[in-house]
């Protein structure tokens, strides 16, 4: 009934098998992956033909968990999957940004990928497991896939690559001094397609030979593909890419100039008018024949590439004028809004970002629902690209893949200069709002989100900057390396390289490439020139602001104590009644983790104290032979009980209270009445003795030493 054909490795630490055949067999290619007791189910189907009039390729990419991957039930309300979180939605784009430049140059059929994760072990992250059953299952569909590719993770601590590292390794990496580096890679057999990352200041070096790691160690995965499309690959499609090249020729004699003189316009807007101008002109030059031909939009893409690769390549020029490795000119500001924590300005040339940032307690972290379990993040960052900032009307609501994708690669690179927890006991969260944008808007956040954090006060470890890089590679090998790319250089180029990082190393670094002949040798000058003009563009961030700024005065103050474990339900209380009430009486939050770290914030400094106290009085333990003031609570015959460390009541002895002997207690003490005590010690059982008669009630000194008083 089933044809199953299995195929597995010795990866690293695991085993990893691909297997096809038994589940999915309606799909043109089902594999389901398996690394340690991780397992994922990527399934592709493609259109058979292309919607008419179709001008772009409609790859769509779903990478779904499964709670029950786990052993786990969902969160909520709803006991079920809902909308994809942060996590999947990453994923699925990591998947989707190293297999798209792999179809058929002219291949417009509609192609949809899901992953499913089925299993997981909680030790080996489902997403290169992932990257890896999808590429596996392009490859036996029939689709025209230039494939396959591998994927890996690559860790980094004393000085050596990890293959794989485990999850709990990866996570939660700026508590981990040891663990400088989370890289994923992806690539073919004979180039690297994609990188991702979070590091720790990494040289440029270190980054390059993690890469060059990585993809030594995708080859065996490479392999196992192959061998498992040998024996179950469906036939392939029959696909000839289009012939255009009568359509481009005349495409070409009817408006290479316009294009040209439209390209040599700096302004954008000015730009993308004559660019529409050349193209109206070339479309009214044409025959009805050649306006009806559903290559027409790819002809003229193809014009403008030629134009503007051209150009840069044989001159150095860009379209704005610059040379090959000038930054665009920047202003930076900081301190615009008078309401916010922090605020900063940052504009390179025509891309602008308005980044601010909010400093919150311990109630504002994000609680993270995931497979391995539930965690809570102090540092968020938010980024924003409505159409006003590239002059559109179009869709406005809640933020696309692209959004949360350039927002996690701004966090990942602001994070490694963080103060620890315990240093900076506040939730940060960021906003970015792109309010211009020509090229490289990730990267203004990530400069801005520097300014901004340290504008309200964060002790971050260094300034971070970051530059987005672009190449232009010509088919007889000839190469042309950018420095902070625009829009057009990007949208045309062959890659999309952005670095961030600090005076020291790199922090993170993002990289898609469209063409398969990346060297070394290129990744080595890109990288080169790329901390050239990060160190530039730290220069220009120094002149707004150089060191962390005071709080703002609307910022919350935030004291951190550490209680013994063991005390923590005292501080609670029976249903939380002690906490709240600390909270009533101090006016101060109050939030306390499993460890024993109380974070204590408020405007009022006072609030922060009393809060403090009473904390302090429920947990501390009083010392032997040192004097408080308490409060006479209860008399009789045999003395007193007075209440003289937060809830803690002893005894003072009838022959303890002064120096002569006495008819009853309540011949010189009544309740509520205030005293002052030494604590001598604790008899046998426990019990807490005290003394006033050794202490000057006037004064609080102690007049006679503990043997004379017990006497």
């Amino acid at each position: 009934m089933f044809n199953e054909v299995k195929k597995s490795i010795q990866w690293g630490e695991e085993t990893l098998t691909l297997e096809t055949g038994k589940v999915a067999r309606q799909a043109d290619g089902s594999v389901i992956a398996t690394y340690g007791e991780t397992s994922v189910m990527a399934n592709v189907t493609f259109a058979k033909a292309p919607k008419p009039g179709q001008d772009f390729f409609p790859l769509t990419v779903h990478y779904n968990e499964k709670y029950y991957a786990a052993g786990k039930v969902p969160g909520g309300f709803f006991k079920r999957e809902a909308r994809p979180t942060e996590k999947e939605t990453l994923t699925s784009r990591l998947i989707d940004r190293p297999i798209r430049p792999l179809f058929v140059e002219g291949f417009k059929n509609e192609v949809l990928v899901i992953c499913t994760v089925l299993s997981h072990d909680l030790v080996n992250d489902p997403d290169i497991v992932a990257m890896i059953a999808a590429s596996a299952a392009l490859t036996i569909s029939g689709a025209p896939f230039m494939g396959p590719i591998a994927g890996a993770r690559v860790g980094f601590e004393d000085g050596e690559y990890i293959l794989n590292p485990e999850l709990d390794d990866m996570h939660d990496l700026k508590s981990k001094p040891d663990q400088r580096l989370d890289l994923v890679v992806a690539g073919t057999k004979d180039a690297v397609m994609m990188v991702e990352s979070e590091a720790y200041e990494l040289t440029e070096e270190e980054m390059l030979g993690a890469v060059t790691f990585a993809h030594e160690q995708i080859q065996p995965v490479i392999d196992l593909i192959i061998d498992l499309a040998e024996d179950a690959a469906n036939e392939p499609f029959d696909f000839q890419a289009p012939d255009y090249s009568d359509l481009y020729a005349a495409i070409k004699a009817a408006g290479e100039e316009k294009v040209r003189a439209a390209y040599e316009i700096q302004d954008k807007q000015e730009r993308t008018t004559a660019q529409n101008a050349a193209r109206d002109h070339i479309i009214e030059q044409l025959s009805e024949e050649q306006r009806d031909d559903p290559n027409l939009v790819s002809a003229i893409k193809k014009l403008e590439a030629s134009v503007l690769r051209g150009d840069v390549v044989k001159t150095g020029k860009r379209i704005d004028g610059r040379a090959l490795d000038t930054v665009r000119p920047i202003v930076a500001e900081t301190g615009l809004l008078p309401r916010t924590h922090g605020s900063a300005l940052f504009t390179r040339g025509e891309t602008q970002g308005l980044v601010v940032t909010t400093l919150g307690t311990g109630d504002d972290e994000q609680m993270i629902d995931a497979l391995q379990g539930t965690y809570r993040s102090n540092f968020l960052l938010h980024y924003n690209f409505p159409p006003y900032s590239v002059g559109e009307v179009g869709r406005f609501g809640p933020p696309g893949r692209r959004e949360i994708g350039h927002g996690k690669l701004a966090w990942r690179a602001l994070q490694a200069v963080l103060p620890a927890a315990t240093d900076f006991p506040y939730t940060i969260r960021i906003v970015s709002e792109i309010t211009e944008s020509n090229g490289s808007s990730s990267m203004a956040s990530v400069c801005g989100g520097s300014l901004s954090m340290m504008d309200a006060g964060v002790p971050l470890k260094a300034p971070v900057a970051g530059v987005a890089m672009g190449l232009i590679l010509e088919d007889d090998g000839e190469y042309a390396v950018l420095t902070d790319i625009l829009g057009d250089e990007d949208h045309l180029g062959d890659m999309d390289f952005k670095v961030a990082g600090t005076e020291n190393g790199i922090t993170s670094l993002q990289m898609d490439i469209k063409v398969a002949g990346i060297t070394p040798q290129i990744m080595e000058k890109a990288l080169a020139q790329a901390k050239e003009g990060r160190l530039h563009i730290l220069g220009e961030m120094n002149k707004a602001l150089s060191e962390t700024k005071g709080f703002s005065e609307h910022a919350p103050r935030i004291e951190t104590m550490t209680v013994p474990t063991d005390k923590i339900r005292e501080v609670i209380g029976s249903g939380g009644k002690v906490i709240r009430e600390i909270v009533e009486v101090s006016g101060a939050k109050v939030d306390i983790n499993d460890d024993g770290v109380i974070k204590i914030a408020s405007s009022d400094g006072e609030a922060i104290k009393k809060a403090h106290d009473m904390i302090y009085s429920i947990v501390a333990e009083p010392e032997e032979g040192k004097v408080y003031t308490g409060t006479v609570v209860k008399i009789v015959d045999f003395g007193a009980f007075v209440n003289f460390f937060g809830k803690r009541d002893g005894l003072v002895h009838v022959s303890q209270i002064e120096n002569r002997r006495l008819n009853h207690p309540s011949d010189v003490l009544k309740e509520g009445q205030e005293v002052k005590v030494k604590l001598l010690g604790f008899d046998d059982r426990g019990k807490v003795r005290l003394s006033m008669k050794v202490v000057d009630q006037e004064t609080g000194e102690e007049v006679k030493k503990e043997e004379e008083a017990a006497e």
